[in-house]
C-alpha cells in the first residue's frame, strides 16, 4: 500500500528582504532626531534601522513559531500512518506464510510417479477391538480373507488393549484373541497378526502413562511377553501424544526389542509425522501446547530401534487434496531419508471419514494419499523393498477407499 504525504515549506515574503527607506521613513527619522534633542540626523536614521531590524526579527520568530506546530503535527500524522500500516501488515504475515507453504505443497504434488512404485507386499491394516472381544465370528474372518485376497497386506494390527496407565494389560482385554489368531492363520496363512497396544501418555496433562517411571516401562515389557505368549505374531505400539526427543520412549523400545527379537517377533510402532520444516514441532508446541510432529532425527532414532514403523500420515490439517498429497509426498521422502533399509517403513492412509479441525474428508482422500506416497517414493528411493502403506481403519472404511487402494497402489 503506497502512502503519499504532502508537506508545505513556509515561503519568504517581501518583509524578509533587507529594509529600505520609503517615503514615510523620513518622518520617522526626523521624529527620532527631535525626540533625542541632541541627536543628529544620522543617529536618528540609525535608530529607525534598528527598530526595523527588531521588528523584522520579531516577525521571523513569530513565523517560525507558527511553523513549529505544523511540523510537529506532520510528524505525528506520519507516525500514526506508519503505526496503522504495521498493524495491518503484521496479522497478514502468518497468512502469507501459510499461502506460501500451501503453494509449495501443491507444487510438490505435481509430476508423475516412477514406474513400478506399487505395493511390495508389505502393507498393513489396523483392525478394531471387535475382533478379539467376542463380537466377530467365523463368517467375519472369511469375509476379511476375501477382502484382503490379492492385496499387498501382510500385517494386521488388531486392537488388543489399551494398556493401563501403570503399563499392565489384563488378559480380559483380549478374551477371544486365541480364536481370532487361529482363524486368521487358517484363512490367511501368509498374514501376520500383531497385537495393537497403546495408551494416552501424561505428556500434556496430569493423567496417563508416565514413561519416565522405570516401573511403568518394566510393566509394559511384561505385558508384551504375556501377549506374545497368547500366540500373536508380533506387537504394535501406539503411545500418544509422544513428544519428539523422549529418551524414556527410546529406552522402552530398546527393552521391548530385546524381548521381541528373542521370540523372532516383529516390533512395530505407530509414529508421529516429521517436522515439515526443521524445528516446527517446537514452534507448534509453544503456540498450542501440543508439539504433534517429531524431528527427523528423532524419527530416525525410533526407526533404528524397531522392525517396522508406520507413519500416521493423516490428520494433517490440509485443506485440499493437492496440498494433502503434496504433504504425504514430503513426509514419505523425509521418512525414507532416515529409516534404515532393514526397517519396514509404512505410510498411513486415511480409511475413515470425518470433518473436523485436523482432518477434512474432502482433502485427506485415499487417492491423494496413494499418489503422494508414490511421488515421495519415486523421488527418494524408488526401489526400496521394505516399504508399504498402512490402512486406518477397518471399521470406518468404505468401498471407495478399498477401490482407491487397489487401483492406485496394488494394480
Amino acid at each position: 500500500m503506497t502512502d503519499h504525504s504532502t508537506g508545505t515549506d513556509a515561503e519568504a515574503g517581501p518583509g524578509a528582504d533587507a529594509p529600505t527607506t520609503g517615503p514615510g521613513e523620513t518622518d520617522q527619522a526626523a521624529g527620532a532626531a527631535t525626540t533625542a534633542g541632541t541627536g543628529t540626523a544620522d543617529e536618528a536614521a540609525t535608530a529607525v534601522e534598528a527598530d526595523q531590524v527588531t521588528r523584522t526579527a520579531t516577525t521571523a520568530g513569530a513565523e517560525e513559531a507558527a511553523d513549529a506546530p505544523d511540523a510537529a503535527a506532520l510528524r505525528r500524522r506520519r507516525r500514526r500512518r506508519r503505526t496503522v500500516r504495521i498493524a495491518l501488515v503484521v496479522p497478514l504475515l502468518p497468512v502469507l506464510a501459510v499461502l506460501v507453504a500451501l503453494t509449495g505443497l501443491r507444487v510438490n504434488y505435481l509430476g508423475d510417479p516412477a514406474d513400478g512404485t506399487y505395493t511390495r507386499g508389505k502393507d498393513a491394516l489396523w483392525l478394531g477391538h471387535a475382533w478379539v472381544d467376542g463380537r466377530k465370528k467365523d463368517a467375519d474372518v472369511t469375509a476379511l480373507a476375501a477382502r484382503l485376497r490379492s492385496t499387498g497386506i501382510r500385517d494386521l494390527y488388531v486392537h488388543s488393549g489399551p494398556l493401563e496407565h501403570d503399563g499392565t494389560l489384563p488378559a480380559s482385554s483380549y478374551p477371544n484373541a486365541r480364536w481370532f489368531l487361529a482363524a486368521v492363520h487358517r484363512e490367511m496363512p501368509q498374514v501376520r497378526v500383531q497385537a495393537w497396544l497403546g495408551d494416552v501418555l501424561a505428556s500434556e496433562s496430569p493423567h496417563g502413562m508416565r514413561l519416565e517411571r522405570a516401573a511403568t516401562r518394566a510393566a509394559v515389557v511384561r505385558s508384551t511377553r504375556e501377549i506374545l505368549a497368547t500366540g500373536f505374531d508380533g506387537v504394535h505400539f501406539d503411545l500418544e501424544p509422544l513428544h519428539s526427543g523422549d529418551r524414556d520412549y527410546l529406552t522402552l523400545l530398546d527393552a521391548l526389542h530385546r524381548v521381541t527379537a528373542a521370540q523372532d517377533a516383529p516390533l512395530s510402532v505407530a509414529a508421529h509425522q516429521i517436522d515439515p520444516v526443521p524445528g516446527f514441532h517446537s514452534f507448534w508446541g509453544t503456540t498450542t501446547g501440543h508439539p504433534k510432529w517429531w524431528s527427523q532425527r528423532f524419527f530416525g532414532e525410533v526407526a533404528r530401534r524397531v522392525d517396522q514403523i508406520a507413519v500416521m500420515s493423516y490428520d494433517t490439517i490440509q485443506p485440499l487434496e493437492s496440498t494433502y498429497g503434496g504433504y504425504v509426498a514430503q513426509q514419505t521422502s523425509l521418512a525414507l531419508e532416515v529409516t534404515p533399509p532393514t526397517t519396514d517403513l509404512l505410510m498411513g492412509l486415511p480409511f475413515y471419514h470425518e470433518n473436523r479441525f485436523g482432518h477434512w474428508n474432502h482433502a485427506e482422500t485415499v487417492p491423494a494419499g496413494v499418489r503422494g506416497v508414490r511421488l515421495g517414493l519415486s523421488r527418494t528411493d524408488a526401489d526400496r523393498p521394505n516399504f508399504g502403506v498402512a490402512l486406518y481403519v477397518d471399521f470406518a472404511a468404505e468401498e471407495a477407499d478399498w477401490a482407491a487402494y487397489r487401483d492406485g497402489w496394488v494394480r
